[in-house]
C-alpha cells in the first residue's frame, strides 16, 4: 500500500493576483504585481505600509449572511478556494466519503478575530464577547469547515508548521493516500493575516520591508532585499489516488511524486547558515520522485526577500542539486504575492501543478540588483516557456521547519 500513486486533479485559489486558480497563474505568467498600499486599517505608527490584499473577494457567493458573521476570513478563503478545486475534481460522490480527507493548514488561523473580539473585551466588556469567538479563531476550522461542507468523514487536521505548514499539509496528505488510510485529500493552505497586530508584529521584529514603493518591497534574490512583503489568502488541491483518478477520466495536472521533511534545529527565526537541513528535505523529495543528475528542474524557491532566506536557500539548493543548480530554473512567485505565511506553500504547490501542465515558468519581479551571494538562474522580470521534467516547491518556516514537495508530469 506504501507504493500507490498520488495525482493532483483539482486545483482552486484566492491570492493577492486574483481569486481563482486561473487568474492567479495568468496573473504570475503576466507579471502582475499584487502588492500595493494596506487598505484594512489605518498604518500610522506602523513602519510598514505595503501587504499584498486579496482584493474584490465577495464571501456571500460561498455563505449565507449569518455564516459570514460567524467566520472568519482565513476560513473563508479556503472554503472559496476548495470550492473551486472540488468542482474542477468531481471527486464528491465519485470518492468514498470515509476516504475523503481534509487537510487545510494555517500559520495563525483567525487572528482578525482574535484581535476584533479583544478590542470588544477591553471597550465594552467580557459580556460582548462572542461566543463564536473560539471556533472562529482556531486553526483548525478551515479543514472542519471544508469538511462539513462536502460530508468528508476521512482524517481532518490543521498543520501548523510557520510559513512551512501549506507545503506540509499536502506532504502529509500525500503519505495519508500513499499509504492506504485515504484514496483522496483536500489539501492545501489559508491565512488572513493582514491585520494591526499581525503587521506591527512582524514590522517591529524587523522581518517586513520598509519600502514605499510596491515595485521595490518584495525583492527576493536581489541585492537590495530587505524584508518581505506579508500577503494572504489560500490555495487548495485534491489529491487522488492514481488508479482511481484514471479510471473515472479525472484531469491530471501532475503527480505529487515526493516530499521531505526536515528541521534545522537552529532558532526561532533564523535559517541554519549552512542550509543542510534545508538541502536534505530537498534531496528527500527529489529521491523519492526518482530525480537523475541531467533533467530539466524548476525550483519554486520560498525566496522571501529577506537577507539570510535567500543567501541560505540558494546554498542549500547547491547541495541538494550538486552541478545541476547552475542549470536549474528558479524563481519566487513572492515577489508578485508577497508572501501568504501559512498558505504560501499549498499556493505555490499549486502554481507548480499549473508550470507542468502548462510548461511555462513564472518570474521573480522586481529582480535587477544581482547578488554575488545569490548567483542562480532566478528568471528575472519576465516568464519563460520551458518543459521541464521535474518541479521542486520549497518552503522555509520559523522554528527551522524545511519542506519540500517535488512534483512530476503523469
Amino acid at each position: 500500500m506504501g507504493n500507490r500513486r498520488v495525482v493532483i486533479t483539482g486545483l482552486g485559489a484566492v491570492s493577492p493576483v486574483g481569486n481563482s486558480m486561473r487568474t492567479s497563474f495568468d496573473s504570475l505568467k503576466e507579471g502582475k504585481n499584487g502588492i500595493d498600499y494596506i487598505t484594512r486599517f489605518d498604518t500610522s505608527g506602523i513602519k510598514a505600509k505595503l501587504a499584498a490584499e486579496v482584493k474584490a473577494f465577495d464571501p456571500g457567493k460561498y455563505f449565507a449572511k449569518i455564516e459570514m458573521m460567524r467566520t472568519d476570513l482565513f476560513v473563508q478563503y479556503a472554503v472559496a478556494a476548495a470550492e473551486e478545486a472540488v468542482k474542477e475534481s468531481g471527486i464528491i460522490g465519485r470518492v468514498d466519503p470515509e476516504k475523503i480527507g481534509v487537510y487545510i493548514a494555517s500559520g495563525i488561523g483567525g487572528i482578525g478575530t482574535l484581535e476584533s473580539e479583544e478590542r470588544k473585551l477591553i471597550e465594552k466588556g467580557p459580556g460582548r464577547v462572542s461566543p463564536y469567538f473560539v471556533p472562529m479563531m482556531i486553526a483548525n476550522m478551515a479543514s472542519g469547515a471544508v469538511a462539513i461542507r462536502y460530508g468528508c468523514l476521512g482524517p481532518s487536521m490543521s498543520h501548523l508548521s510557520a510559513c512551512a505548514s501549506g507545503s506540509n499539509a499536502i506532504g502529509e496528505a500525500l503519505r495519508l493516500i500513499r499509504h492506504g488510510y485515504a484514496d483522496a485529500c483536500i489539501a492545501g493552505g489559508s491565512e488572513a493575516s493582514i491585520t494591526k497586530v499581525g503587521v506591527a508584529g512582524f514590522s517591529n521584529m524587523l522581518a517586513l520591508s520598509q519600502s514605499a514603493e510596491k515595485d521595490a518591497a518584495s525583492l527576493p534574490f536581489d541585492k537590495r532585499r530587505s524584508g518581505f512583503v506579508i500577503g494572504e489568502g489560500s490555495a487548495v488541491l485534491v489529491l487522488e489516488e492514481y488508479e482511481s483518478a484514471k479510471a473515472r477520466g479525472a484531469k491530471i495536472y501532475a503527480e505529487v511524486a515526493g516530499y521531505g521533511s526536515t528541521t534545522d534545529a537552529h532558532h526561532i527565526t533564523s535559517p541554519r547558515p549552512d542550509g543542510k537541513e534545508a538541502a536534505r528535505a530537498m534531496e528527500i523529495a527529489l529521491e523519492e520522485a526518482g530525480y537523475k543528475s541531467g533533467e530539466k528542474i524548476y525550483i519554486n524557491a520560498h525566496g522571501t526577500g529577506t537577507v539570510l532566506n535567500d543567501k541560505t536557500e540558494t546554498l542549500a539548493i547547491k547541495k541538494a542539486l550538486g552541478k545541476d543548480a547552475e542549470k536549474a530554473f528558479i524563481s519566487s512567485t513572492k515577489s508578485a504575492t508577497g508572501h501568504m505565511l501559512g498558505a504560501a506553500g499549498a499556493f505555490e504547490a499549486a502554481v507548480s501543478a499549473m508550470v507542468l501542465s502548462e510548461n511555462i515558468l513564472p518570474p521573480t519581479l522586481n529582480l535587477r540588483e544581482k547578488d554575488e551571494e545569490c548567483d542562480l538562474d532566478y528568471i528575472p522580470l519576465s516568464a519563460r516557456y520551458e518543459k521541464v521534467d521535474i518541479v521542486l516547491s520549497n518552503s522555509l518556516g520559523f522554528g527551522g521547519h524545511n519542506a519540500a514537495l517535488a512534483f512530476r508530469r503523469v
